[in-house]
């Protein structure tokens, strides 16, 4: 595999990266690449008009020495019960180098998060040379031998041509879960988006880390097809994770902010974007035809219209879709009510429907700003902008 070039040996300090999974709020971010190395996915607005680099093998070393001698500090300063006072953290602070104090605060942050887990970051970690990963992993791995988790950002693309072997060995250096964008399982979805990959790949791809032993977690995205392909996607979608069964399959609704190639394609009509009631109905296609898999399903985004779309399957397969039905069901008036207050964040689910003061500020919300049943796909789109 063809390696990017490395940036020059000039250490500036610790890194860390704009993006993590929201699953690892509480991990240590440790910054191996810089931005992603593909860059070209008409969705995202992440890594555009940004140069792709590994950083040194030595700089994440060094990354990795100075939030362990930090580490180690606060474990000196807490009692037997973990605790540390808050003068003794500003004496610390105050002890230390202006150009300390950043990473003494991720330290911190950690400590106080329990220490369970590293997320490697940024967009594709794997891409670096499988014998230097390895070390860096083994390195965390004797700083910090307790940590539970150690994860990663791939794309389906690395790693289906990473060998069998470098990844088993990856997983007994301590790389147990990846996070995959797998978008979508729709060849058709997958060339309009430029993702670079096609659904054998992605099967191939989340298979090998299954096979590899370590946790995988897919990231699909309803409403990626817009309405030409939303049958398509969501059915092809179903099929590729029924032949991956990843251990966890993570909803991240589309939204469109301008600054994006697709926002462009919106504008000229070439790209149709489903509302949030379309996109219930693709949802629940999706889900309906998973089948003969375990994994468990999570909503954890605000993107999501639905919080409540979580559970392992197949025991939870009918809930999910009892749930979908009901909101299907409801007036026009009501599901406009429910999309404007769970993006509002005062609606978590479809009970609070029922909750009168909820009810009458989002009422209130939707007379102020002129929000009815026939606009509210558009302004939901707004607000949906300022969650990514």
């Amino acid at each position: 595999m063809p390696q990017p070039k490395q940036e020059k040996d000039v250490y500036y300090g610790f890194e860390q990266g704009p993006i993590r999974p929201p699953s690892e709020a509480r991990s240590l971010l440790i910054r191996v690449t810089r931005n992603c190395p593909w860059n070209r996915c008409t969705f995202c607005h992440v890594y555009k008009e940004t140069r792709f680099s590994v950083r040194p093998e030595a700089h994440v070393i060094e990354d990795i020495e100075a939030i362990h001698r930090h580490v180690e500090t606060l474990k000196r300063m807490a009692d037997a019960s973990g605790s540390i006072l808050r003068r003794d953290i500003n004496a610390a602070v105050e002890g230390l180098a202006p150009h300390e104090h950043e990473t003494f605060g991720v330290a911190l942050n950690w400590y106080a998060g329990g220490m369970r887990s590293i997320f490697l970051q940024d967009a594709n970690s794997l891409i670096v040379k499988p014998d230097s990963l390895i070390r860096i992993l083994r390195h965390l791995r004797r700083r910090f031998p307790w940590v539970e988790r150690i994860t990663s950002y791939a794309r389906a693309h690395t790693v289906a041509r990473i060998s069998d072997e470098n990844l088993r060995e990856m997983c007994a250096a301590g790389l147990n879960r990846l996070h995959l964008g797998l978008e979508s399982g729709a060849d058709a979805v997958l060339r309009m988006v430029h993702k670079g990959v096609d659904k054998q790949t992605q099967v191939k791809a989340g298979r090998k880390v299954k096979k590899a032993g370590m946790e995988l977690s897919e990231y699909i995205m309803p409403g990626l097809g817009g309405r030409a392909f939303s049958r398509e996607h969501a059915l092809e979608t179903a099929d590729a994770l029924n032949q991956i069964d990843p251990d966890f399959i993570r909803l991240r609704s589309l939204a469109i902010p301008d600054g994006i190639p697709l926002t462009e394609e919106l504008r000229s009509g070439r790209f149709v974007k489903l509302g949030d009631t379309d996109t219930v109905r693709e949802i629940r296609l999706f889900v309906e035809h998973l089948d003969g898999i375990t994994s468990m399903i999570t909503s954890d985004h605000i993107l999501n219209l639905f919080a409540e779309v979580e559970g392992r399957l197949p025991d939870a397969k009918p809930a999910i879709l009892a749930l979908l039905d009901r909101y299907l069901a409801l007036p026009a008036d009501e599901q406009c009510r429910f999309q404007v207050g769970r993006r509002l964040g005062l609606f978590t689910a479809l009970e609070d429907l029922e909750r009168p003061k909820r009810r009458a500020k989002v009422d209130a919300f939707c007379v102020q700003h002129g929000i009815t049943p026939d606009n509210v796909d558009e302004m939901i789109a707004q607000i949906m902008t300022r969650f990514i």
